[in-house]
């Protein structure tokens, strides 16, 4: 069996050949890490500015800084707001020149700003984001501003009842552990943000050691390199400067093991089932049923992807023939996983009528039951080796889909795989492996999040 491709943090360079793209990995002795991977044939390029910081890693409210949570996507929405050489006009009517794709994102383990260009463009793109990244400004109109955006940005998921699930179920699960905070913060955390704190979230965490660089498609990776580099060196902050040396920093290294000790995800799993009600006016109830499930790099994860496909993962799968085409309880039923580098949730998703959501739930509870009491069918099995297969080949197609792998093996385990690797992983999966992970999910207490009009459901909030 093939093995991956090994990130070691103490290895300058590196190239391998993966899948038919050219890999090539830099470690600077500042810390920084560029990763990039030559599509042939691509005339377009997706680079990737990731800083190893989400809203995990914010620190809890207190006394002296009551608006900390949020403030790693808040910051997020300042870093396009203007540095001392570009204001926020000039930065989206740069980008909309190129007619690059830019955005950014915050997760829960990293924060990236990204964009996708024509290759010719690629220049434009790195000077960009090297200039947002490194010399924002957070400028306090701009502040004020961006508070209220957010804040809207905060009501319109509110308005979202899969989302305010989806939230709700992260906070029922994990509970005061870090992972179980939604990643914008709260209301009333955004309100009491000041520019001070999220300020200081940026200086303590934004630096070369915390930052990767990956890019795909038509790129040149030593042009690259020298350009992030100069962008750096000619900061107006210091602390971008590549002169110095610093240790590059993953995601094992970012967790607080006092703080993963305090909030230990065992410390849930003897607890009785529990029903959390969200009440809102609507036509369905937006049912989640699960509990905690395997972390990123956790042995079990090869089976688990091949579990999840075959309970919850397409059409043929056993809880959309079960709930929706049996029997017509819902248009939507699945499953998911949510892995992170020391946790995880498995859940269950149906969006129902409130009168049918306990038969919803007990549907989704025999299914998995099933699973971790008998072992699946050869065809089942076949049948989700290739969902697998012809998914991932047909993401990988894009140059963002590569461009984010190469951030997140950096990021996280410190493995790369490519797709044939990947897949001789699954491939060796049996129907017993399959039947140990729903064995370990099914034996761990379910918690059921139900939002919406549940009044008319036979449900009841307890746990």
């Amino acid at each position: 069996m093939r093995e991956p491709i090994q990130l070691p943090l103490d290895q300058a360079e590196l190239s391998a050949d993966l899948g038919g793209g050219l890999v090539r990995r830099t470690v600077h002795p500042s810390g920084l890490r560029v990763l990039t991977e030559r599509m042939p044939g691509a005339r377009s390029a997706s680079i990737g500015f990731w800083i190893g910081v989400g809203s995990r890693d914010e620190q809890a409210e207190r006394p002296d800084a009551p608006g900390s949570l949020g403030s790693t996507h808040f910051l997020e929405h300042l870093l396009f707001k203007g540095t001392p050489t570009r204001d926020a006009f000039t930065i989206a009517t740069e980008f909309d020149r190129i007619g690059a794709e830019h955005n950014a994102l915050t997760a829960k383990e990293y924060t990236c700003y990204y964009a996708k260009v024509r290759d010719v463009d690629l220049d434009v793109a790195v000077t960009m984001l090297s200039d947002m990244v490194a010399n924002s400004v957070l400028d306090g109109e701009e502040f004020e501003t961006e508070r209220g955006v957010i804040l809207e940005e905060l009501a319109m998921a509110a308005d979202d009842l899969a989302d305010v699930a989806n939230e709700r179920f992260f906070e029922a699960v994990l509970g005061e552990h870090p992972l179980g905070r939604p990643i914008g913060g709260w209301p009333e955390t955004i309100k009491e943000a000041n520019r001070a704190d999220v300020d200081r979230h940026y200086r303590d965490r934004y630096d070369p050691s915390t930052l990767v660089v990956t890019a795909a498609g038509a790129v040149d990776h030593d042009k690259l390199v020298a350009q992030i580099v100069a962008a750096l060196n000619a900061s107006p902050e210091t602390r971008w400067h590549t002169d110095g040396s610093a240790a590059p920093v993953r995601r094992t290294q970012l967790v607080d093991t006092a703080v993963r000790e305090a909030a230990s995800l065992d410390s849930a799993m003897t607890a009785e089932p529990r029903v959390q009600i969200t009440e809102r006016p609507s036509e369905q109830l937006n049912l989640l049923i699960g509990t905690h499930g395997f972390s990123a790099n956790d042995p079990h994860r090869f089976a688990y992807g091949i579990m999840n496909s075959v309970l919850g993962g397409g059409m043929s799968s056993r809880l959309f023939q079960e709930i929706r085409e049996k029997r017509g309880l819902a248009y939507t039923a699945y499953s998911f996983g949510a892995s992170y580098s020391d946790s995880g949730l498995f859940a269950m998703y149906a969006g129902t009528a409130p009168e049918k959501a306990a038969d919803v739930i007990e549907l989704s509870r025999v299914e998995l039951r099933k699973l971790a009491d008998t072992e699946i069918s050869a065809d089942e099995l076949e049948r989700a080796l290739g969902q697998i297969a012809g998914s991932t080949a047909l993401a990988l197609e894009d140059s963002d889909t590569r461009m984010g792998r190469l951030a997140r093996a950096e990021l996280g385990s410190g493995e790369l795989f490519d797709l044939d690797t990947s897949l001789e992983r699954f491939a060796a999966v049996t129907p017993a492996d399959i039947r140990e992970v729903a064995g370990i999910l099914a034996a761990r207490p379910l918690t059921v999040v139900a939002v919406g009009d549940a009044s008319r459901s036979s449900l009841s909030a307890h746990g």
